[in-house]
């Protein structure tokens, strides 16, 4: 195995759900998975704050558990798939919150999202027009 190889499977440990790596301490890696998942949901918290206030001092755990085993995508992405995953039980302003970010921008849960005024300028853009 290369050092490549292994780095990437250390990152996959931390961040990805991956094994932890032979020759790594098990309980190392495991601290720093969930230092890392604390952050990453502090993160989505500045940028969805009323979907983190919903959940309240159970944000953070709430939102550990379902980041494990996930890549991150950047704390928009990552908010929004758990915001989506959780839509029936949202409270008002967390709905709120989802439903702007809906109808602002385009986004299918793979690609980055886009602004919706760019889709329909790509769009128009694509077909031939120029307006």
């Amino acid at each position: 195995m290369t050092l490549a190889d292994e780095q990437r499977a250390l990152i996959d440990a931390l961040v990805g759900g991956g094994a932890i790596p032979e020759g790594f301490a098990a309980a190392g890696v495991r601290a720093t998975r969930i230092a890392l998942r604390r952050k990453r949901a502090g993160e989505v918290a500045r940028a969805w704050p009323f979907l983190a206030a919903a959940y309240g001092d159970r944000w953070t755990a709430t939102f550990a558990a379902w980041a494990d085993g996930r890549p991150p995508q950047g704390s928009l992405r990552d908010g929004w798939d758990f915001a989506r995953s959780v839509r029936d039980t949202l409270p008002p302003l967390a709905r709120d919150e989802l439903a702007e970010r809906e109808a602002a921008f385009a986004y299918d849960g793979a690609a980055a999202p886009v602004p919706r005024g760019r889709v329909a300028a790509w769009l128009r853009r694509r077909a031939g027009g120029r307006h």
